[in-house]
Parts: C-alpha cells; sequence; structure tokens
C-alpha cells in the first residue's frame, strides 16, 4: 500500500510540476541518471558488470582490471570505495560471479579468479576454457552469461580485415560453456555479438550493423541457428557443429534477409530490427525487467543498450506461430558514455557502464558508470504493438484521449526493410506507407487498434507505427511517439468490426495516407547539387590542381588531421580515406556550421542513407559519399575566396559531435 501511495503521489507531483511549468514531460522526469564519481588514477573502461550479494558491484574492465565498488548506491556519505581485485587481464569483455569465485573472458580464454585468503584480491587465475587467437585486434571475446539450466554461453567476434573473417577456430561463433569448462558450438552467423543472453527461457543475441549486417537486431537463436554473416560458416563442417549451410550456400542478391531465409533453409532472420540512426547505431547488452514493478510499468520487456548513441532502447516481443517478434521503442538518452554493459541493482535500478575508446559514442566522457533509477511516475508511452490479422494493436501506459485516438491523422504508419549482402550497412528499402482503414478505441481508454489493407502487411519488414498527434486523458503527449515492429508472422484471430470504427478513423483515411506520404516526403528532401561533390578533375584545370590535400580517419570517431590549410580560391584536390572498420563521410561546411548540418541530417529519417545523410543545406560546401570501410573519394573544387575557419564534419547520425576538424583558408 505505502509503494502505492508513493508512486501515485510521484505522478501527481510530477504532472503538476510539468503543467506549472507548462513545459513538456521529460524522460528525465521518470527515469533519474545517477553518475558515479570515479578516482582520477583509474581509468574505467567498463568491461562487465557483476552485482554480488553482499551489495558491492564487480566491473572488469578493458585495461584488464578488475574492481570491486564498495557502495555503489552512494547511500551514507554518498561514496563509493574503489579496491583493485585483480589485473594483467587481456581485454576482458565480460564478469559473471558464481558465489566464491568469478569467471571472465579474456581474448582467448575463460579464466576463473579466486581469493583464497579472503584478502579482496585474487591470488588464483585458472585458465577455465580455451580457444585459439589470430591477433587480428577485432577478436573480442564476450560472457560468460549463465542458462537457466546451469550452463553458460560465450561469443566471439569475428576479425576485422576490411570486411569480417573467421581467421581462428569458433569466431563469429556463440558457444555453450559447460561446468567442466567444456566449449559446445551452438550458433553462428555473428558478427560483432557484445550483447546476449536469455529472454522467457529463450537465447537472444544483439548486432551491430556491418557487412553482411543492413541494421541493428536482435535474433533468436536456436541450436544450429545461422544469424546471416558467413564468415563463421567456415568451420561448420567441423565435429561438432550443429550448422548444415556453407559459405557457398549463402545467397548475396540484395533482398531483404526474410526473403532469403525463406529459399535459404537455416537462415534465421532477426526477432526485432533496430532501423539505424533512427534507434540507435550500435546495440550492446540487454536485460529483461525481472524487477517486478521497481523500474516502472514495463514488467517482461526488455532494455537494449546502444553504445554508439549513448543510449537505452526498450523492446516488447511476442510469439507468433512459434516465431519471436516485436517492437522497439526509444528509451532514455544522455548518459556520459556509450553502454557496454548493464546489470540490476539490489534494488531494482540498473547500473550501466560504458566506455568509448575505438568504440566512440555520442556521450563524450571516455568511461563511466551510471545507475538508472525509476523517479515512481508513470510516464505516457506506447507500452506494446501487437500484430492483428489486420493491422496492430497498441496498448499504452495511460488512458488515451478518445477523440484523438480515434482519429486517422495522429498517426502515421510506413513499412521498410534493407539488403541482405556483403557490402558494409544498407539503406532502406522498398519503404511504402501504409493508409489506416479504420480504428477501434478500447472502452478503458488503454488499447487501439488501428486497421489496415491486409496487402500492406509484408512480413520480414519493419512496420514504423508514429502517433505524433495521440494525447492521454489528461492532455500529455506521449513521451515518445514512435515504435518499430519487426512482423515475422502475422497474427491470426478475428478481423476487425468496421462498425466499432470510430467515425473520424472513417472519414480521415485520406488525411492519414496523405499525412503519411508527407512523413516520408519530409525524409527526403530534393538531392544535393552535383557540383558539391565533383570527383573527376575538372577539364579546364589544364595543369591540375594547385594542392592536394588527403584526409584520413582513426578509430574512435576521428580524422586523423584535426586541421587542414588551404588558399583562398585555390583549386583542390581533396583526398579522402576511410581507414576505419564502419561508415564514415566527409563534408565541409561554411565556418560553425558542422553541428548544424549533422543535426540536419540526424533528421533525414528512412531516407539518411539513400542521401549518403547529406541534407540540403546552404550550409554544406562540399562533401563526399558515405564510404565503405577502406575506401577513397577524391572531390574537386575551388577553395573559398573568403579567409577563415571553415569545418569538415562526418555526418552520419552518431558521428558528428566528435568527428570534426577545422578547414582553415588562407590568403
Amino acid at each position: 500500500m505505502k509503494k502505492y501511495l508513493f508512486s501515485l503521489l510521484g505522478i501527481m507531483a510530477i504532472a503538476t510540476l510539468g503543467f506549472a511549468q507548462n513545459r513538456p514531460m521529460t524522460e528525465d522526469d521518470y527515469y533519474r541518471i545517477v553518475t558515479m564519481p570515479i578516482p582520477p588514477n583509474i581509468e574505467m573502461e567498463v568491461g562487465g558488470l557483476a552485482v554480488l550479494p553482499d551489495g558491492r558491484l564487480g566491473v572488469s574492465t578493458r585495461r584488464g582490471e578488475v574492481w570491486m565498488v564498495g557502495n555503489p548506491y552512494m547511500k551514507g556519505n554518498g561514496r563509493p570505495t574503489f579496491k583493485r581485485f585483480a589485473h594483467g587481464l587481456h581485454e576482458p569483455l565480460g564478469l559473471m560471479y558464481r558465489g566464491d569465485h568469478f569467471l571472465i573472458t579474456q581474448r582467448g580464454e575463460v579464466t576463473k579468479l579466486v581469493d583464497t585468503d579472503n584478502d579482496g584480491v585474487a591470488d588464483v587465475y585458472d585458465s577455465f576454457a580455451r580457444w585459439p587467437l589470430s591477433g587480428n585486434y577485432h577478436q573480442y571475446s564476450y560472457g560468460p552469461v549463465p542458462l537457466p539450466n546451469g550452463e553458460m554461453i560465450i561469443t566471439l567476434n569475428l576479425d576485422w580485415i576490411g570486411k569480417g573473417a573467421s581467421q581462428s577456430k569458433w569466431r563469429g561463433w556463440m558457444l555453450k560453456l559447460g561446468n567442466d569448462g567444456s566449449l559446445t558450438p551452438w550458433a553462428t552467423g555473428l558478427r560483432s555479438p557484445a550483447g546476449f543472453g536469455v529472454f522467457q527461457g529463450d537465447i537472444f543475441y544483439t548486432e551491430n550493423q556491418g557487412d553482411w549486417v543492413g541494421s541493428g537486431r536482435m535474433t533468436h537463436l536456436a541450436k544450429g541457428d545461422f544469424a546471416g554473416n558467413p564468415a563463421g560458416l567456415r568451420w561448420s563442417n567441423e565435429d561438432g557443429s550443429p550448422v548444415k549451410l556453407r559459405p557457398e550456400d549463402i545467397p548475396d542478391t540484395g533482398e531483404p534477409l526474410y526473403d532469403m531465409a525463406q529459399t535459404t533453409p537455416g537462415i534465421k532472420p532477426p526477432a526485432v530490427w533496430f532501423p539505424h540512426t533512427l534507434m540507435g547505431i550500435s546495440t550492446s547488452d540487454f536485460k529483461e525487467d525481472t524487477t517486478g514493478g521497481a523500474f516502472g510499468p514495463f514488467v517482461g520487456q526488455m532494455f537494449v543498450g546502444d553504445q554508439g548513441h549513448s543510449k537505452i532502447m526498450r523492446v516488447d516481443m511476442e510469439k507468433i506461430n512459434g516465431v519471436w517478434q516485436g517492437a522497439c521503442f526509444p528509451f532514455r538518452e544522455g548518459f556520459e558514455s556509450g553502454l557496454i554493459r548493464m546489470v540490476w541493482g539490489l534494488d531494482g535500478s540498473m547500473f550501466v557502464g560504458q566506455t568509448a575508446r575505438g568504440w566512440a559514442a555520442t556521450g563524450k566522457a571516455p568511461f563511466g558508470i551510471e545507475r538508472l533509477v525509476w523517479t515512481g511516475a508513470t510516464p505516457f508511452e506506447i507500452k506494446t504493438i501487437r500484430s492483428q490479422p489486420d493491422g496492430f494493436k497498441l496498448t499504452f501506459t495511460l488512458p488515451v484521449d478518445a477523440a484523438t485516438a480515434g482519429n486517422s491523422a495522429s498517426y502515421s504508419l510506413n513499412s521498410f526493410n534493407y539488403k541482405y549482402h556483403h557490402t558494409y550497412g544498407s539503406p532502406v528499402i522498398n519503404a511504402e506507407p501504409m493508409a489506416i482503414k479504420g480504428i477501434v478505441v478500447a472502452d478503458d481508454g488503454l488499447s487501439v487498434r488501428l486497421v489496415v489493407d491486409a496487402i500492406k502487411l509484408r512480413k520480414g519488414y519493419i512496420h514504423e507505427v508514429k502517433a505524433e498527434g495521440l494525447k492521454s486523458k489528461e492532455g500529455m503527449s506521449l513521451l515518445h511517439n514512435v515504435g518499430y515492429y519487426t512482423l515475422n508472422e502475422i497474427a491470426s484471430g478475428n478481423q476487425a468490426d468496421a462498425s466499432q470504427f470510430t467515425a473520424s478513423s472513417k472519414s480521415g483515411v485520406g488525411a492519414a495516407m496523405e499525412h503519411s506520404q508527407h512523413n516520408m516526403s519530409e525524409a527526403a528532401p530534393v538531392a544535393m547539387s552535383s557540383a558539391k561533390r565533383v570527383t573527376t578533375q575538372p577539364a579546364n584545370w589544364t595543369n591540375g590542381p594547385d594542392q592536394v590535400i588527403t584526409l584520413g580517419t582513426k578509430p574512435g570517431l576521428k580524422f586523423d588531421l584535426n586541421e587542414i590549410q588551404v588558399k583562398a580560391g585555390s583549386k583542390v584536390k581533396f583526398v579522402f580515406n576511410n581507414e576505419d572498420d564502419m561508415l564514415h563521410n566527409c563534408v565541409i561546411t561554411k565556418p560553425g556550421m558542422a553541428n548544424k548540418v549533422g543535426e540536419a541530417a540526424l533528421k533525414l529519417g528512412l531516407k539518411g542513407a539513400e542521401m549518403n545523410y547529406i541534407p540540403d543545406s546552404p550550409d554544406v560546401l562540399y562533401h563526399t559519399a558515405l564510404m565503405q570501410p577502406e575506401s577513397s573519394e577524391a572531390l574537386y573544387f575551388v577553395a573559398p575566396a573568403k579567409t577563415g575557419d571553415y569545418d569538415y564534419v562526418c555526418t552520419f547520425p552518431g558521428h558528428y559531435t566528435l568527428m570534426q576538424g577545422k578547414m582553415k583558408v588562407v590568403k
């Protein structure tokens, strides 16, 4: 009763505050980020987190250390304590506590750490399980993560050699880890599997955009599944492999992954896509909400971190015809660095471990540990999106206003997909708006059924559901007004009764269609003039360029030069080399306009990749295409006649805040 009263008072207080200040509610009103102070002599680049029963927090770092953090909830004097438990490890990216010892995954082994004399420092480092290494920098190893039956799982990242490669055994695989240290291959097709675990008894993992991966995604992995990247199939003929596919079996046509799975048995489509840049750019760890309500109204759903966008997303899934599928939603932004690990605290709050070195993030700090705490107030959110035989059913955390909920102009629906091919990433393909035929608003105001033409429900596609015009019964706007539902199977059941459609939904079909098409056209502004991207030397440059400038990239979202210099009015050959393992472009802007152009690129939505993330802006002077890893492009332009400090920036969403430099134009 006390907990209920606290929640009710919290809702009333926050709602009163919001209306009194005449401002929209923000994420911080509902979920508060508490930053842990870290001593300046500790490089806390988090690789793994483990909460101990006594309240301490174990933290493994990419620097090869394990720290024990006392008072991580910062009670009393508010100060956490730090004691180093182990060191000398090789970039451990996981940590698991097992009663009297830790298991930690290094590059080439799972190591057992034991403090036999109880002095708070490990004195035993035992090799628990091993695998071979190639020496490639990209051979990250993750885990272990426990399974309900007492076994564990680990995952092994692919090498990077300009493409994903499996240069030593089982790279690109998930493996079962037995209590005796035995390793058993489970599934492959993995590229960069930093996040994995169990949801409702099944194993899932999250993947990042890359070669063969058009966008971030979450995939259910049963034994013998192939998740899409063929590099790991090199080992599918080895003893113990449950995977039957061979590298030559994998089609490279650019058709959607779901479609290829229908013709190539063994390919496993994802349960949930995270649309690239619209939701995040590098999915990481995830945790199911098992807090019993201590973390808010999303019990049984998942929270998924994004390293590049320094944020947490929310996922709700359902199983239709034995197949997992569901929706992802925005949840909480504003973390200080890139999220890689999340773990529940003893009080139902969430510890979030972060790092950015080499994997730069929108959060400006190089690393951090923060705690996400529910304030007790319930945000107005789309709680779930569920498949219906004729559309989708949306449920809400608070009752909706019947008038806006029943008006088709409050919504817009689109569907789209990505290419399945060897190329790094993919543009959005086959995007189509979806007209609303009718709306049924539940009597209690907690759900809405959106009815569309059945032919528009496309299996394997991401269905964007926006509710920008929707209001709660109290007049609040949704905290987040969009969700992305991956439709693998269409639910059976009865069609909606047209007699129950609201009048505004029946009369507003044309308006909804127009609104949906308008949103699509807004995401596709007129393409940039070719004068801003000249890739062949102009014919009238008979003596060639006056100067040649070469600019490259470095890991960590950086150009290799912070500053370049050109002469005003000179003929410039500008060579951009993308030596990184991710996509980049280079955009030269007017002085001081880098952030403005980057923000405009972020708003391009579904058309962003198609437009190379170049907004149609007079602030853009010259630009390259969106460059694949380890590729190059030359631009030819005449330098501005006016001297000054011009900017160059990568406008790929999530990069622009960090990846900038100055082009000094001098006399």
